[in-house]
């Protein structure tokens, strides 16, 4: 009898655990959170990128890179404006039309992920020239100058691309 009792109590466990993990649910996958803000606004949270902004306020930009899009902007840091030549930024803040030339010329219209980016030879800019593009031992550079060191950074009316150096449109 001690030796059924056991068997049936062994039995009962077996059906115990089989139930219990097929009542628990195997996690979801998180869903990645959507963008919650615009090219501005994630730009302003992320700051690094003060510079910046006071130029697209300056040049009349910032309604612009808030709406609707969607933009690809290769977004140059604060390091990287303070590493122009010494009055060049005073200049430009001061020509404002000569000034959103050249944010304009930092943006794709479109959304263009890093992994399409590295296919590309060039992209042509809002401002109407081509950016080139080089992609060397997983380095992307534009124009010969300017590094690509964070890509992908999500808004919700496009994508930022974060640069080390301000890149200039071919002059006239």
């Amino acid at each position: 009898m001690k030796r059924t009792v056991l068997v049936s109590i062994a039995a009962l466990a077996v059906v115990v655990a089989a139930c219990g993990s097929a009542a628990t649910p195997s996690p979801e996958p998180t869903p990645t959170p959507a963008p919650v803000g615009n090219i501005v606004e994630v730009a302003t949270e992320a700051g690094s990128f003060n510079t910046l902004l006071t130029a697209a306020t300056a040049a009349g930009l910032v309604e612009t890179l808030s709406g609707e899009g969607p933009y690809t902007v290769f977004a140059p840091t604060d390091e990287a404006f303070a590493a122009l030549p010494e009055g060049t930024l005073d200049s430009l803040l001061a020509d404002p039309e000569a000034l959103k030339q050249i944010l304009l010329y930092h943006v794709v219209a479109g959304e263009v992920k890093a992994d399409q980016v590295v296919g590309l030879t060039e992209a042509t800019s809002v401002e109407g020239s081509p950016i080139k593009i080089s992609v060397a031992d997983g380095v992307v550079t534009l124009n010969d100058s300017a590094k690509v060191v964070t890509t992908d950074v999500m808004a919700s009316n496009g994508v930022i691309h974060v640069i080390d150096a301000v890149i200039l449109p071919p002059s006239s």
